[in-house]
Order: C-alpha cells, then structure tokens, then sequence
C-alpha cells in the first residue's frame, strides 16, 4: 500500500484535498461478547461472483457473496487505475477473510460466520451508498448478523 506522501503530484493533491463526510452523531451499540457473535464481511474491494453482474463506475450499490463462494468464482472489478490487485490475486483474505472467519470459529473466538457478506465498490460518495446500507442493516439482521467486519479497500 502506498503511502500519501510517496504519491506523485497530482495523484498527492487530488487524493489530500478530498472532502470527508462528517456526522451529526456516533452511532453506539452494545452487545454480546465477540465469543457470541456471528460475523459478516463488509468490504469495498468492489468484489462479486463471477456470474453476477459486474461493477462498472462509481455506483452505491453492493453485491451479495454467499458464505459458500470460493475464492476462485470472487472477482474484483475495482475500477481505479491505481489499484493494485496483487494482494488480492495471492491471498482473497486480504480484502474478504472469510478463510481466516472460519479459522476463528475453530478457535472458538466468534460465534459463527454469517450465511451472505458484501461488497460495495470503493471510492464512491458515501452519500450514493446511504439508501443501500439501509437496505443492507436489514438484510444483516434477517441473518441474525451481530457484527460486521469492515474491509475497506
């Protein structure tokens, strides 16, 4: 991952000078202890199965991956001409640790691994994605998701 600062103008400007979102309030939520959880994958690698349909800009929209996906039917159709794929094609946990989800269920961490996780695509307007997370909350709580592991990208 690279670093702002070893960034090439204008790349340095651009990306330093973006406008952050920022909330009236924080939202808190207390819970059972992590050993109790059941956990679902958040992330915004723009990733989808390979049957589904494709990111294809900027837009706040998520796609679906059953727990059952393996790593060779995920696919990442981030946008970004600066995004580098290389961790990704090595190791799918890098950006959707469903692997290492498991490994602590074994360990008795977590409670279990959620039955679908998500992905939006990254460097969108947190606005555009503000109607689909609604949509997403109750998807997570029709799956009795009580945490949820945020992977941005």
């Amino acid at each position: 991952m690279a670093r702002l600062e070893q960034l090439s103008e204008p790349m340095y400007s651009h990306l330093s000078e973006l406008p952050c979102p920022s909330f009236s309030q924080t939202p808190w939520a207390q819970g059972p202890d992590l050993s109790k959880r059941r956990v679902a994958i958040i992330s915004t690698a723009g990733l989808h199965r390979r049957k589904d349909r494709p990111f294809t800009g900027m837009e706040g929209d998520y796609r679906i991956i059953p727990g059952s996906t393996t790593a060779s039917d995920l696919v990442m159709t981030h946008i970004s001409t600066n995004f580098d794929r290389t961790g990704f094609v090595q190791d799918w946990n890098v950006v959707f640790p469903l692997d290492r989800l498991h490994e602590l269920v074994k360990e008795g961490i977590i409670r279990s691994v959620a039955a679908y996780h998500y992905s939006f695509m990254g460097a969108t307007d947190p606005e555009q994605m503000a109607s689909p997370a609604r949509n997403l909350a109750s998807l997570l709580q029709g799956d009795k998701v009580d945490a949820a592991l945020l992977v941005p990208v």
